[in-house]
């Protein structure tokens, strides 16, 4: 029998109205986000709050990955919303699936500094296996797994939710330096093939204790 292993979260509903000066974000026990000298920064988007921008810049300079991706990333998958939450089971500005976020190192979905290396780093170990050039396999595997990616011949799975999210990307991306990218859905053709969906991720359980404090969780209540 698989041990079963999960990753519990816990905020306030207060926190949800309140707005965080995100420079003092710590939990108890955590250690404080890291301070970043005012230093005039290339700007990523101005809607994206500077706190937001200062730890891209950084988190992406320390793994090798263009800052202004990770900005597009994370407009399409979050729209900037630490607290994102979707469907799927998504969580923070990255929009990390449980599975995904534990196997980089993410604890707690819901902070600014982990969920963005986390999505970093899954972005660099996506640029390592596909190519740092080839942005549209490593966006649509970003989307869509890069199993699911790796299994068609390393093109774009015929998905419209991932094609059009890999177009949303090309809109946006403005690369840092201007290398010449390769475009790996040009030469694509629509795949036709049938595949084996990818494994579901996994479900996030909502509740509300006593005190009015929400719990997320990937571990169900007991039976």
């Amino acid at each position: 029998m698989q041990k079963r292993t999960g990753i519990r979260l816990l905020f306030s509903s207060a926190l949800l109205a309140l707005t965080l000066p995100l420079g003092v974000w710590a939990e108890d026990g955590a250690t404080e986000l890291p301070k970043t000298a005012d230093v005039a920064l290339p700007s990523l988007d101005a809607r994206m709050p500077l706190d937001i921008q200062r730890m891209v810049h950084e988190i992406s300079k320390t793994h090798g990955v263009d800052p202004q991706l990770v900005a597009a990333v994370m407009k399409v998958e979050s729209n900037y919303n630490i607290w994102a939450l979707s469907s799927k089971g998504a969580l923070g500005l990255m929009q990390l699936i449980p599975s995904t976020g534990t196997r980089f190192g993410v604890r707690n979905f819901f902070n600014p500094a982990e969920n963005i290396e986390g999505g970093v780093k899954y972005l660099r170990f996506l640029s390592d296996k596909f190519g740092s050039s080839n942005i549209d396999l490593i966006t649509a595997a970003y989307n869509a797994g890069e199993n699911l990616v790796e299994r068609l011949g390393r093109k774009v799975p015929s998905i419209p939710e991932t094609r059009n999210y890999v177009h949303k990307i090309q809109t946006i991306y403005k690369p840092s330096t201007a290398p010449a990218l390769v475009s790996a859905s040009e030469d694509v053709k629509p795949v036709v093939e049938t595949v084996a969906p990818e494994p579901p991720p996994n479900k996030i359980y909502r509740s509300v204790d006593a005190r009015g404090v929400i719990h997320f969780s990937n571990i169900g209540p007991p039976n």
